[in-house]
């Protein structure tokens, strides 16, 4: 890919380095920001420079926030002795999405992954049981990824936290609504069958 702009070139460069933007998609941003008046530019730097400079992670659950604690955990409509542990902020928003959870978030910052290089005093969890000690939580949910190193991240923290007066759960594992029973790996169906629910339970909730 040809440029007559060293600065166009270095644009695309930047923005290239993004997850998920190849050069042609970088190509294609950088050509839209300066259709853009100058102002509308300037804006788009500015408001990055400030959420790179000025956001900021909650003091209690790791998540992002504005302020020490987060919106989230601020809220006392929310319910404080009910904690979802999640792996990344990304999961947060996506069950958030969802509408269905009401309490409160802890972000490991990733799962263990020995072969990644990702023990357990590289994750939030000294500051996870911390609170169940200290907060009077009475359920932990656990929301991670449905692998190897999901249960092993799950084992873990489980174990650590088998003194304490605390129920211990994982959302539901099984077949996707609407994929083919056929394409189901043999985990998931595994767990779909162990996990099977009353019909009038299943009926009920479509």
């Amino acid at each position: 890919m040809q440029f007559s702009s060293v600065l166009l070139e270095t644009a695309v460069n930047e923005f290239a380095k993004l997850p998920g933007i190849g050069r042609k998609t970088a190509l294609r941003l950088v050509l839209h920001l300066l259709r853009q008046d100058p102002s509308a530019a300037q804006g788009f730097g500015e408001t990055v420079m400030k959420m790179r400079q000025e956001i900021r992670f909650c003091q209690r659950c790791h998540n992002v926030a504005d302020a020490d604690i987060c919106s989230i955990c601020s809220n006392s409509m929310r319910r404080q002795d009910m904690i979802c542990v999640v792996e990344t902020i990304r999961d947060v928003i996506a069950i958030e999405s969802t509408q269905q959870f009401s309490g409160t978030y802890h972000v490991l910052g990733g799962i263990i992954s020995p072969l990644d290089g990702i023990g357990p005093e590289q994750l939030f969890i000294d500051s996870l049981v911390d609170r169940v000690q200290k907060e009077g939580v009475t359920e932990i949910i656990f929301a991670l990824s449905p692998n190897i190193q999901g249960d092993t991240t799950i084992y873990y923290i489980q174990k650590k936290l088998a003194s304490l007066p605390v129920k211990v759960t994982t959302i539901s594992r099984g077949i996707s609504f609407g994929g083919e029973l056929e394409y189901a790996d043999e985990m998931t169906l595994a767990r779909s069958i162990s996990n099977r629910l009353p019909v009038e339970s299943y009926v009920s909730h479509r």
